[in-house]
């Protein structure tokens, strides 16, 4: 990333040796003092200059073999022609489809909801505020991520698609941009550090010319993760913890450098799976899970269940562990909206500060004794 946007100040430079518009030399020695907006996000940089914004998003996707490069540019800005081959999106955007409901909770704290026209599989969406605008047909269904209505996305015209890709073949991006529609890639869901998924909310904010209130937004986020964790600063981390759940025999436990352990890491408990390198998942067969997590205090199921009974049914060896033994279950993801979308995977990414004081309520109430659960609900 810093490789990419140091290569464009040098051609920046050399476009001034060789005889370009005044104009454009007072660009190129504006962009020398530009600085990165983003702090925490490891896939995003936004350096805006007098008119325009270069926004380079890198790691897209496992093992990406390219970083795309926007540049967002406003009314009556001018773009220097070194710029010319990058995707160019007229700013502030007056309307936008997005293809993940992680997505959304950006758009509402922006204020700029009602821009949404459209969104895939509309029944995945929580938020009551866009639940409404769905029910009165202002955000149209437009299909499934894999497979995109073309013909009513055209009709839609949106200034621009936000989607994301899963690995170097993406027919379906290709597809969009050959139909002359504006898409920006996003890769929030590859930033493994709570506050770098968080941090995306910049990205809208200079999409919607809402950058200060973007920035205001997530100061506050930052403000309150860092004053949870000087909450249990003192704490020693003895809970141990098991996560996951069976799944086709086999057990998916969050690697230690996942954005799951971190929220338990900065929580002070014990994570069983701390020191596996890696980000992700691990695929254990249970017989290694039992053995290692069968004493375990704490266990973090994934999984919509509401009751234990209804937890220990789902898979007869559950009943084998001491924390289902002791009614210690608790589960992020059972809470849904009106259309059975799940409000953890909707709104955590955008709240770490939330989702860290659930985890600190499990495992340390003491701190928290009036504080309600936000996403995760004990099975009892």
């Amino acid at each position: 990333m810093k490789f990419t946007f140091k290569l464009i100040l040098f051609v920046f430079s050399f476009s001034t040796l060789v005889g370009c518009k005044k104009s454009e030399t007072l660009k190129v020695k504006e962009s020398t003092n530009s600085k990165n907006a983003i702090e925490y996000s490891s896939g995003l940089s936004i350096n805006t200059y007098e008119g325009y914004t270069i926004v380079t998003v890198s790691n897209p996707w496992p093992e990406a073999n390219k970083n795309f490069t926007y540049i967002l540019k406003e009314k009556n800005g001018s773009i220097p022609d070194s710029l010319q081959k990058y995707t160019t999106i007229s700013v502030p955007l007056e309307s936008i489809v997005v293809t993940s409901t992680t997505n959304i909770p950006f758009l509402e704290m922006l204020g700029v909801e009602k821009s949404l026209v459209g969104f895939p599989h509309t029944d995945y969406v929580s938020s009551e505020k866009t639940r409404k605008l769905i029910d009165a047909g202002a955000v149209k269904n437009i299909g499934q991520n894999e497979k995109l209505n073309m013909e009513q996305l055209i009709e839609l015209a949106p200034n621009l698609i936000v989607t994301f890709g899963v690995d170097n073949n993406n027919p379906m991006i290709d597809n969009l941009q050959k139909s002359g529609l504006n898409v920006l890639i996003q890769a929030d869901w590859m930033e493994q550090t709570p506050l770098g998924k968080a941090e995306w909310i910049k990205l809208y904010g200079a999409l919607f010319g809402k950058e200060k209130e973007a920035k205001t937004f997530f100061d506050e986020i930052v403000k309150n993760y860092n004053d949870a964790i000087q909450l249990v600063a003192t704490q020693q981390p003895t809970a141990t913890v098991l996560y996951g759940s069976m799944y086709q025999n086999q057990w998916y436990v969050a690697r230690g450098n996942s954005w799951v352990a971190q929220f338990m890491k900065d929580a002070k408990a014990n994570y069983l799976w701390a020191n596996v390198e890696g980000t992700g998942s691990l695929s254990l067969p249970f017989e290694k899970i039992l053995e290692k997590a069968k004493t375990a205090k704490y266990w973090i199921a994934t999984g919509s269940f509401k009751s234990i009974g209804e937890f220990e049914n789902s898979n007869p060896h559950y009943s084998q562990f001491d924390a289902s033994k002791s009614k210690n279950v608790y589960t992020f993801e059972s809470k849904l909206g009106a259309t059975r979308g799940t409000i953890y995977y909707e709104l955590a990414p955008s709240r770490p500060d939330l989702v860290l004081k659930d985890y600190i309520k499990i495992f340390h109430p003491e701190l928290l004794p009036n504080y309600t659960f936000t996403f995760a609900q004990k099975l009892n």
